[in-house]
């Protein structure tokens, strides 16, 4: 071959792929830097806007992903590649994922939604999914709990999301519900008052609003009292554990019984024949 004949195969040939392959690098690596810097600038908007950590990281490294498949296509195009065919595999290929991944998707769907409305947060005593605890992280597929025994439960998402959920860290503070039964014959205003007494020496027991005690019920061997004053979240168990205990001590030293549940039987003898 002739030198003409290699200088008109590189002009035609050689050179326009050399142009294509320097500007398709040019794409992808400006393209990675403009990414990055989007990246960065996204990251802080969402700090500002207050985003879960978890939320801003997932939502980060989405948005650059999709960015670097973007740039990558992009570049691909830029050398002559049909990219259309690639587009074409890629989303079979996501939508067979996605039927695979279903539950998993679901329970990823889930964690975006709890991160996003926030029915409860690190550190929130809940009740989720049919068990009690404290959260201890919330991520992208699965919440992690600790129970009171120190037990550590890994709940996926979708079963969270998807059932009442019960947050007793949500308020300040909670009224604690009790009910103590007396006899017929002990004094009921002396019950009472022996109550009341118990809750006003408690610094615990909130003013406002101002604590209940009345009687709920004429029960079949007792009377009940109902007792409902409000504690701050906080003193809640441990209010109503030592408040149990000083109703108890408080009653015997005060001649006031609490009677078990009991039942009468009366039996008729006939006479003999």
């Amino acid at each position: 071959m002739t030198i003409e004949t290699w200088t008109t195969l590189a002009q035609t040939h050689v050179l326009p792929l050399a142009l294509n392959v320097v500007a398709a690098l040019a794409i992808f690596f400006v393209g990675r830097w403009i990414a990055s810097i989007l990246m960065v600038w996204l990251g802080k908007a969402l700090d500002h806007a207050g985003m879960d950590p978890i939320l801003r990281e997932f939502v980060v490294s989405l948005v650059n992903g999709a960015l670097l498949l973007f740039i990558v296509i992009a570049a691909l195009d830029q050398m002559g590649v049909n990219t259309s065919s690639m587009i074409a595999l890629l989303g079979a290929a996501g939508l067979a994922v996605g039927l695979a991944m279903q539950s998993s998707l679901q329970n990823f769907a889930a964690g975006i939604m709890l991160l996003i409305f926030r029915p409860f947060r690190a550190g929130d005593f809940v009740d989720v999914a049919g068990v009690s605890g404290t959260i201890e992280k919330i991520g992208i597929f699965s919440t992690t709990m600790k129970t009171g025994d120190n037990k550590e439960l890994i709940i996926p998402n979708g079963k969270i999301y998807g059932d009442i959920i019960i947050n007793y860290s949500a308020r300040p503070t909670r009224r604690v519900d009790m009910v103590f039964g007396i006899g017929y014959d002990d004094d009921l205003r002396k019950a009472r008052a022996v109550l009341q007494d118990l809750l006003a020496r408690d610094e615990r027991v909130l003013a406002e609003p101002a604590p209940l005690v009345a009687v709920s019920e004429l029960a079949d061997s007792s009377v009940n009292l109902v007792v409902r004053p409000w504690v701050n979240a906080a003193d809640y168990w441990a209010f109503r554990f030592d408040f149990l205990e000083a109703v108890k001590l408080a009653f015997d030293a005060e001649g006031i019984s609490i009677p078990y549940p009991q039942m009468d039987v009366h039996l008729n003898e006939s006479e003999k024949a």
